[in-house]
Formats: structure tokens, sequence, C-alpha cells
């Protein structure tokens, strides 16, 4: 049997790091129960100390999580573990992680902490977490820039305090794969007592070698990888979840380990992380992008049309890509888009299903033509989380202006009883259209980001518009769908707006 390599997800908290990420309570639940369903062995909920809000955030998660260990960050302090103790004591299996700096560049110039403080702050705070918590990792802070001999010292503290995981941080993306495998083999030979404890890594992708350090770890003995859905993180970002399960699978016979994944949750999960984050995947990012499995080279297109193997080493099917074998027309029934749905992965509350079926035939009559499955995936994220009252477009104009008149849009929004009408001039259509949706609600909101692609090839293709605002400082995400761009970036202008707590 192959050992067991730990897959430690930080998308909740090292990934809700990068820059205009703010999500919700409602939203970390989503993604931890996807990440659940996906089979990761730890989700880090994110920081307590930090706010109110991430405190309530890893509360609720913690008590919604039953088979998958919870995780709070705390920092080396009795005031920090105390509340990340509070946030995740429901947890029926709950994890304090506890860090600290150790190399001279972060103790002189950011801690000011002498080295014996280091270690009298270390001694503290893991036998304070252990006080609460059966299960407690450390992690010494820029670790692959810290003086080895006194890295050792610090681990060796944490396990005679009561650490039961060290990990082994990369922090700032400084290693490469050969001497980040010298320090794990080091550490291991080395730091007394390390036999007993896990020992993991969790690597910064500063210089584009964070798997690949992740996997140097692997082959040195370490059996826990910190990781983050598509990548996500500070700067550059951390492991991409989605590369080191694939990497592990797909190499099994260099690497001899495996994991507990379930691989074919990894693009759904993807999808989700991307659609509540408002950030994108790269068409050729590995495993996820749109192009991961595409083949536009005439020798690889044979290749593949004779034998996928030839080209293609892993299956678009073993990470949850499948292709719709039923076509989902003007004339197909509520039943038939519920169970094609559900065939994606997309479980939809009873309102939910109701307002994207009536969006779905909306969009069967506009394009003439069958939905894909990407289009019926599209609508899908479109709906979900949109139960309640929430304001519908029911009408637009629009008008490109010429020489005398600038662009202008008229719209019409209704929920429930309430009719609302608001008429705008912008730069263009789409800012015009999204003005009047502004005047409309009466709400301030600056634009953060607006991003359109196409789901499928061809003129007739939806537009799939995803929009972040800044509405008083909180961060909110819409999406749209449409076959004209003006009506699927007003649609996620409005889905964006229909976020915000009023």
């Amino acid at each position: 049997m192959p050992e067991r390599v730990f897959i430690f997800d930080t998308t909740l908290r090292d990934g809700e790091q990068s820059p205009g990420i703010s999500l919700g309570t409602r939203e970390k639940l989503e993604i931890a129960e996807q990440l659940e369903k996906l089979g990761v062995d730890v989700i880090e909920a994110g920081f307590p100390a930090t706010s109110k809000g991430d405190f309530e955030a890893v509360r609720r998660i913690a008590e919604r999580i039953k088979e998958t260990t919870v995780c709070a960050l705390a920092r080396a302090g009795a005031s920090d573990i105390d509340s990340a103790w509070d946030a995740i004591k429901d947890a029926k299996s709950p994890l304090i992680h506890t860090f600290l700096s150790t190399s001279d560049i972060h103790l002189e110039y950011q801690l000011k902490k002498s080295r014996e403080e280091i270690i009298e702050m270390t001694s503290d705070s893991v036998k304070r977490a252990k006080g609460y918590c059966k299960d407690v990792e450390f992690s010494p802070m820029d670790a692959t820039r810290s003086e080895p001999e006194f890295l050792f010292r610090v681990l060796e503290v944490a396990i005679q305090n009561g650490a039961t995981v060290l990990n082994i941080p990369d922090t700032v993306g400084y290693a490469v794969p050969e001497d980040f495998a010298e320090l794990i083999e080091a550490i291991f030979e080395n730091v007394g007592g390390i036999e007993n404890v896990m020992l993991s890594v969790h690597c910064h992708n500063d210089l584009g070698l964070a798997v690949a350090n992740s996997l140097a770890a692997i082959q040195k003995g370490a059996r826990q990888v910190e990781c983050a859905v598509n990548g996500l993180g500070e700067r550059a970002g951390n492991t991409s979840l989605e590369e080191i399960v694939m990497a592990i699978k797909v190499r099994a016979d260099r690497l001899g380990v495996e994991t507990g994944v379930n691989s074919k949750e990894i693009n759904r999960t993807s999808r989700l992380v991307s659609l509540l984050t408002g950030y994108p995947v790269q068409p050729n990012k590995a495993i996820v992008g749109r192009n991961a499995f595409a083949h536009e080279s005439g020798i690889h297109q044979d290749g593949v049309l004779k034998e996928k193997s030839t080209y293609e080493i892993m299956r678009a099917h073993d990470i949850g890509l499948v292709d719709s074998d039923i076509v989902l027309g003007k004339h197909s029934g509520r039943h038939a888009f519920r169970e094609q749905l559900e065939r994606l992965g997309y479980y939809l509350g009873e309102e939910e299903l109701n307002e994207a079926f009536k969006r779905f035939k909306e969009l069967a009559d506009k394009k003439g033509t069958s939905l894909s499955g990407g289009d019926i995936e599209a609508i899908a994220l479109e709906y979900m989380r949109t139960e309640g009252q929430q304001w519908k477009l029911t009408g637009y104009e629009v008008h490109s202006g010429g020489k005398d008149a600038p662009p202008s849009a008229t719209v019409t929004l209704e929920r429930e009883e309430e009719r609302r009408t608001e008429r705008a001039i912008g730069d263009g259509m789409v800012d015009a259209t999204c003005k009047a949706i502004r005047q409309a609600l009466g709400i301030d909101a600056e634009l953060i980001s607006f991003t359109v692609e196409a789901i499928t090839e061809g003129l007739d293709s939806l537009g799939d518009v995803t929009i972040q605002l800044d509405v008083g400082g909180k961060r909110v995400v819409g999406r749209g769908v449409s076959t004209d761009i003006v009506e699927a970036s007003a649609r996620a202008y409005l889905n964006a707006l229909n976020k915000v707590p009023r």
C-alpha cells in the first residue's frame, strides 16, 4: 500500500488573503462544504483573531463540517490562541495552527525579538494551544531563510511542548527544489522527536516552484502538503491543490504515495472558488484551465483521435469534466434540465431551480440551438445563492450614441410588487447600463474587476461576465450569462448588488 499524503487546504485562509478577495460567511460555508466533498484532510477555515467576521465564519464552519479536520490560525500569543479555540471548539476534529517567525531578517526588522525570546514564545504558545486541543500545528515562518541550527532548536521545543504537526513554510517562495529537499532531509536528521510528529510543508509560488518544492519535500518524507484551490494566496499564490493532487495521482509510479482526495470533484471545486472569489482561472492553467484538455495542433489532434494517451497523461473525466450527452433546447422540460444540472454536480434549491429554468428557456429561444453542458453550468453558477427577495432585470434599452449624443441606457428592475426604472449615460453601453442599475438601487459601488469569457466557440456563444465590486469596503462578486454582452454585464452587476446587505 502506498503511504498517504495528507492534503491541508488553506483556500479560506491564505487563499482569501489574495488581493481583492473578501468572502462572506455564506460563501465560506459553501466552499468548506465543497472541500469536504473533495476529500481534503484539513480545512484551514480562517484567522479568528483578525476580525469578528472571520471569527464567525470559522465558528460556523466548525459547527457544519462533520468529517474533515477544521483548523484555525493563531499568532504565538495568548489572545490569538484563545480566540482560535473559541472559534473551533465545536468542531468534530479541531486543530490549532500557531506560527512564529524564525529567520534573522524577520526577528530584526519585524518582530524585534531575540532568538531566546522566540524560543520562549514557541514554548508558551504551543503549550497553551495544547491545553485546549490534542492536535496542534506549529510553523516557523520564513523557515527557508532561517539559520538551520536555530530552526532545528525551535522545532524541538515545539515538539517538547506538544505539537503534533510541524509545518515548514517557504513563506516568500525563496526555495528551489534541491535546497528544499535538503532542508527537509536535515530536519529529519537533526530534530529530536521528529519521528513522532507529522511533517508538513507550505510553499509559496513567487518563483513558480511551489508544486515542485512540495513534491521534493514529499520525496524526502514530508507527509502533509498545504495548498489552495486554483493556487490562490498571497502574492503569486500557494501550492496549487489540483496540481499537487494530480501529480501524485499521475506519477504514483515515481512518488509512491497517494491522497484521499476525490479527484472527480476537482473541476467543480475550482469553478466554485473562481465564481465566489471573482478570480478567473487562466485558460492555460494546469489541470483546471479551459485549455488543459484542448488540442489545437493537427499532429496532436490526430494522435488524440486515434488514442487519447498519445497526448493526454490524464483523462478529463478524472477531474470531473463531463461531456453533455443530453441535448437540451427550447423544448426540453424542467425534469431534463434538473437531471443535467445534477449530472454536472449542481444541486439548486427549488426557488433557484425555477429561476434558472426560466433563464434556460429564454437563452434557448435567443440562441436558437441546443445549449451545451458549459452553457448549462454557467446558468447554474449565475443562479446559485440567489434565493430570497432579489431584484431582477426585467427590461433594458441601450443606445450606442453618436457624434452629438453619448451612450445611454434605460433599465427596469422588479422585486415582488416593487418596480424601478432608471436612465443613465456613460462612456459606453455597458457603463451606462451599470450606472442606471446603480442609480435605481441607490447603491454607491466601485468597479474592481470586469471579466468576459465566451463559454463555447462560435458567434452564437453565450457571454459569461464576472464583475467584482467594492461597496462600502465590502467586496461582492456577480456573474451574468447572455448571448448579448450588455445584458450579461447588467445581470452580473445586478447579481453582485443583490449580495449587498440592506
